[in-house]
């Protein structure tokens, strides 16, 4: 299942759902012909691209669902998982399996789709991939570096491309649609009495082609929860819809030093600047995440006041409505961003303008000072770790 949001099932039930839909998909590929091998190799020779077709249209398919589903504010993008990329072995490794899908007629989801039937072959390749399996984790070793090599990390196509991601989709649909139309042309002339395509009724494609571009042209054009919620909370006429108010720089140090239970401070800043200006008793959330699934927990208890800490003050500001739009309540931000509150707290300087209170307000931030730096002193000694983090839905075959 997806990192649906708000969590629609728990995650005991998402593997009950999880093993259903995983018989379904054997169901599927069963009805597909994909347990006969004469037809999952037909691809390479070019008598039978059913393999092409089943392949587009599930990417097509997920592409535009995942799209919709997050411009609808039902899926986390940023919590699903996005496999590593490592060039050159992913080339070799997709080289080295086209081959044995080329031998055996099989790849591992198919073969294990047609043992689940009762072929004997399905079964013998299988037993072959199992042995591979053992014989690959005992050989890494000594081609270790090569396997580690070229690593572009988690690549996305379209930020390769420098596009959007509606406008990849939209141009993966026609470039699906144009796959279909030329695999016919291909199958037809290989086999002109057994080609699938030979079968399909032209009229009624040509009218889904043009639904499933229109549906990819709106999963295109929407804009997704984050951006559309970003628009209305600049927006100058925007009035959130609980009470955001900022917490003056001696109330959080105040608050902080006296480990105020119902007190949750995010720190919002650049890990580059965490390290170099820490904060003690903060949490650590990337800016651009605050509204991330696996960030829920920290910002859900409605009697703890959560204060956002950022570099600005209008960078705070504006994630705390954005909580706040998302409908999590008892939310502040620090008043003049970070820098006030060095200049305030952290600073040598006497106050400024408050009058007879002067030497008080010196006296508390000089004490301030001092026990913040020993909390931040006993946090580094103990090396305090940061909040784990919801993992990422892993998938793939």
């Amino acid at each position: 299942m997806g990192p649906f949001v708000p969590d629609l099932i728990s995650d005991q039930l998402n593997l009950v759902v999880a093993l259903a839909i995983g018989f379904l998909f054997g169901f599927v590929l069963e009805q597909a012909g994909f347990s006969s091998s004469r037809r999952l190799v037909g691809v390479f020779y070019g008598y039978d691209l059913t393999v092409l077709r089943v392949f587009f249209t599930a990417a097509v398919t997920a592409a535009i669902g995942v799209l919709l589903l997050a411009a609808g504010g039902l899926l986390d993008l940023t919590a699903i998982f996005v496999n590593p990329t490592w060039l050159t072995p992913a080339i070799f490794g997709g080289v080295l399996m086209g081959l044995g899908f080329l031998l055996g007629g099989f790849c591992p989801g198919t073969s294990v789709c047609a043992a689940a039937i009762g072929k004997v072959d399905a079964m013998v390749f299988l037993v072959g991939g199992v042995l591979g399996v053992f014989g690959y984790a005992e050989l890494f070793p000594r081609f270790a570096a090569f396997a580690d090599s070229t690593s572009l990390g988690p690549a996305k196509v379209y930020e390769s491309l420098g596009v959007s991601p509606g406008l990849f989709v939209l141009l993966l649909t026609a470039a699906a649609i144009l796959a279909f139309v030329v695999g016919g042309i291909v199958e037809r002339k290989v086999a002109p009495d057994a080609a699938p395509s030979r079968l399909f009724p032209v009229k009624r494609h040509f009218v889904a082609a043009g639904v499933l571009l229109a549906f990819a042209a709106l999963a295109a054009a929407l804009p997704d929860r984050k951006t559309r919620l970003v628009a209305k909370v600049n927006a100058p006429a925007y009035v959130p819809h609980h009470v955001v108010k900022p917490m003056p720089p001696d109330e959080l140090a105040f608050r902080i030093i006296d480990r105020d239970p119902r007190l949750r401070v995010v720190d919002l800043r650049p890990e580059a600047a965490r390290k170099a200006r820490p904060l003690p008793g903060t949490i650590a959330v990337p800016a651009g995440e605050v509204l991330g699934k696996e960030w829920r927990s920290t910002f859900s208890p409605r009697m703890v006041k959560k204060v956002l800490v950022a570099e600005s003050e209008a960078e705070a500001k504006t994630a705390a409505y954005l909580l706040v739009e998302s409908g999590f309540e008892n939310v502040a931000y620090l008043e003049g961003g970070y820098g006030s509150f060095e200049r305030t707290v952290l600073s040598a300087k006497a106050p400024e303008g408050e009058g007879r209170f002067a030497p008080v307000v010196e006296r508390f931030r000089e004490q301030a000072r001092t026990a913040l730096a020993e909390r931040v002193r006993l946090e580094r000694a103990a090396g305090t770790a940061a909040p784990k983090k919801v993992k990422k839905v892993q998938g793939g075959c």
